[in-house]
């Protein structure tokens, strides 16, 4: 499908309905070729002298997303690729250009992302000389090996198409995790003839017979069972809840494993597990079952949480068995056929009587105290929940209302929902935004950003602008790193970098023409939100916390601070 004008950028003598780049068959065409095998319909970019070809066949076949920075292009990749199920694309350009996207791939590789991201290079000939090429980049290779889960160059004489195909497969097999191809300028203008078969994704191994044996027995003797749901089980939902409901078991998420039960089910506790209501169900529990968790320091309050000695921990990375918290039985394997597997071995199971609903109290006291403790922050959160429909993306960035309670109190129903930079870098909210936006274009997609997090990319304002999404950006402005400077105000005796210029946001989005509403108190924000979905397009809601005030419970991150 072209997204150009009928005829635009031909040469007169090219208007006669004839492709000549098509009969070429150059490293773009190649590309869109394998993308189209791979279902992957959109790619987010920017474009370069060093990956022009590639470009332009995706921007005349398929749907080319200009970003305005690399790190968002990777970003929106990763964000789709979570939403969707299928593959992210991402299109850099060499040298800095690829260190531009090194952040961001960090992030899919935290996030377990299937991301492709395919990077230009300089002409094959200069490769590794240090001519000063323009672009050129001492060791590109390995700086993307170090933050990718594979990387591989395309070199004279290679089968690029088998490299390709290769490479999507390798980002779609679990564990999953942005692949890089590097290509050079001049073999992507070279004919690019496809040959070899399609590379499958390949399946995890089967589940060993005895660990799930043993597994099983652990958990048939629980009388009082608890389950962790990390990131790996985004794709076992519902076997993820025919366990728990057969258990009795309440569920704990970390933030990675948000939606895998609905968080508005009986059992449901949520992203509690360091709060006092998630320590006691810990503490009390005589099985703990953990699926696809990395069990984060974030997450455990550097790893201070109880644990039970009878851990059950399924991952499908060996080396993730007993590395944070020892396991008393270990199952290596994708969450959703091992947790079917379970299910088939154990019998009818019966908790002990009160424990189901132990575990209701428990997520009812946790929720409570974080609604005290965020004032008339819980109105706005009441709000969103009320107003985006279930299957809405909610992105979340790095700030203080994401924190404190949009990773927690802002109920997420489906884990394709659910998107949060893991790693926890900061800005990268708004382009996960766009990404999860352009994959679920038929229901509005939420950002909840600070004002520091988005000023580290708001050139993407202009992305917005342009690519048109129905999307809501709530800014929540407090002059700066809000988190940050509570921190220091708890731990320092002054405070440094955190207080920041902050922009005019209604002339910044006058001037990209988005629709803006500023809100000064809690009770403002319904109609503001209910005014900009109306209009089914992009809009801005800047949240003035400075005149709403802070949170009645400051929040600070669970860092340990030495000597604190």
């Amino acid at each position: 499908m072209s997204h150009r004008s009928e005829g635009a950028g031909l040469k007169p003598d090219d208007r006669d309905g004839h492709d000549r780049r098509q009969d070429h068959g150059d490293g773009g065409d190649l590309l869109v070729t394998v993308l189209r095998e791979q279902r992957a319909e959109v790619v987010f970019g920017v474009v370069s002298v060093h990956n022009m070809p590639l470009v332009e066949a995706v921007d005349r076949e398929l749907r080319f997303v200009p970003v305005r920075h690399e790190a968002a292009a990777v970003n929106a990749a990763d964000a789709h690729a979570r939403v969707t199920g299928g593959l992210g694309v991402a299109l850099t350009s060499t040298g800095t250009g690829s260190g531009n996207a090194a952040g961001s791939l960090i992030e899919a590789q935290s996030g377990g992302a299937s991301v492709l991201h395919i990077t230009g290079q300089i002409d094959s000939q200069y490769l590794g000389l240090g001519r000063g090429v323009i672009h050129e980049t001492r060791d590109q290779t390995g700086l993307l090996r170090a933050v990718s889960h594979h990387t591989t160059t395309v070199r004279p004489g290679a089968d690029a198409g088998a490299l390709l195909r290769y490479a999507a497969g390798r980002a779609r097999t679990p564990p999953r995790g942005p692949v890089s191809v590097e290509w050079p300028i001049d073999l992507q203008y070279a004919r690019q003839p496809l040959t070899g078969p399609l590379a499958p994704v390949s399946a995890p191994p089967e589940a060993d017979h005895a660990q799930l044996a043993h597994a099983a027995e652990l958990l048939a003797t629980a009388r009082r069972p608890l389950i962790w749901a990390g990131g790996g089980a985004r794709e076992a939902g519902g076997a993820l809840r025919t366990l728990a409901e057969r258990l009795g078991a309440p569920v704990l998420s970390s933030n990675a494993g948000r939606g895998a039960l609905p968080e508005d089910h009986p059992l449901a506790v949520g992203n509690f597990a360091a709060s006092p209501a998630g320590r006691e169900l810990l503490t009390d529990c005589d099985v703990l079952l953990s699926v696809g968790t990395h069990f984060r320091s974030n997450e455990t309050a550097d790893y201070s949480i109880p644990v039970p000695a009878r851990h059950v921990q399924i991952d499908i990375d060996p080396r993730a068995i007993g590395r944070v918290f020892p396991a008393a039985a270990g199952v290596v394997g994708a969450a959703a056929p091992v947790l079917t597997a379970l299910l088939e071995l154990l019998g009818e199971h019966t908790c002990e009587e009160g424990w189901r609903e132990r575990g209701a109290a428990a997520a009812a006291r946790a929720r409570a105290a974080l609604r005290t403790a965020i004032g008339p922050y819980a109105l706005i959160c009441d709000t969103l929940r009320d107003r985006f429909p279930r299957q809405s993306v909610i992105a979340r960035d790095v700030t203080i209302a994401s924190s404190q309670w949009g990773n927690r109190l802002l109920e997420i129903h489906h884990p394709t929902t659910n998107l949060f930079p893991l790693g926890g870098g900061i800005g990268q909210g708004l382009a996960m935004g766009i990404g999860g936006a352009i994959a679920r274009p038929d229901a509005p997609t939420l950002v909840i950003a600070g004002d520091g997090g988005l000023a580290v990319h708001l050139g993407e304002l202009g992305t917005l602008a342009q690519e048109r999404p129905w999307l809501v950006l709530c800014v929540f402005n407090d002059g700066g790193y809000g988190v940050l400077r509570n921190m220091q105000d708890v731990h320092c005796s002054r405070r440094s970098g955190v207080d920041l210029a902050t922009p005019d946001f209604a002339a910044l989005a006058a001037a990209y023409g988005l629709p803006f509403q500023r809100v000064t108190t809690a009770d403002d924000f319904p109609g503001a939100l209910d005014k900009s979905l109306a209009t089914r397009g992009p809009c801005v809601i800047e949240i003035d916390v400075n005149a709403i005030g802070p949170t009645p419970v400051p929040f600070t991150p669970p860092v340990s601070i030495p000597g604190s």
